[in-house]
């Protein structure tokens, strides 16, 4: 009976130092993020801005040493206006979607698609309410309008139709509280025949 005991023992000894031993430390940086205040909705917005990859497509792009950057003038500004695209070449577009070279031009079998101008400009989304702003990215609406088209590849609205309303309308506030820029991007291009 006793080297049962003992052994019984030994067992629970050897779990507790293994279970003591083996509890989480807090890292430097979890420590950093407890300590962090809480994000005010701008700033929320603009974190959600920035790791939904908005600026991919809606921020013009200027060519650095570490390749295409979005251009800090023009943030958010959508496909400029005075940007000619080239010709659109049907036999190539049969197996490629398109992208022009900053990004915010897309052509493939939905036609060609511009990214909109989301900053709070008359051009963009300055008259916009937060109810147009959820119902475009919730159910996909082209300036969140009812019986208006869906909004056009690549936009990933699907995707982001799973935020919630308190992260939307972190987003709306960000977005509203931007430097308007004046840039009317040009209307989709339906598919050519």
């Amino acid at each position: 009976m006793k080297p049962i005991i003992l052994l019984l023992a030994a067992v629970s000894m050897l779990a507790y130092s293994c279970n003591s031993h083996s509890e989480k430390k807090t890292s430097k940086a979890e420590e950093d993020l407890v300590e962090q205040e809480p994000l005010n909705p701008i700033q929320r917005g603009e974190y959600l801005v920035d790791l939904g990859g908005c600026h991919h497509c809606h921020s013009p792009k200027i060519i650095t040493e570490q390749g295409p950057i979005p251009d800090p003038k023009r943030l958010l500004s959508g496909h400029p206006a005075d940007e000619t695209l080239p010709p659109y070449d049907k036999e190539t577009a049969k197996g490629y979607a398109l992208f022009s070279m900053g990004f915010t031009a897309f052509t493939g079998p939905w036609g060609t698609s511009f990214a909109a101008n989301i900053t709070p400009d008359d051009s963009g989304i300055g008259s916009w309410t937060a109810e147009q702003f959820k119902k475009s990215i919730k159910e996909g609406k082209y300036k969140g309008q009812d019986g208006g088209r869906y909004l056009l590849p690549p936009m990933p609205w699907q995707d982001f139709a799973k935020l919630t309303d308190d992260d939307l309308n972190a987003i709306f506030a960000y977005l509203k509280n931007l430097t308007p820029i004046d840039n009317v991007v040009p209307s989709a291009i339906p598919p050519a025949m």
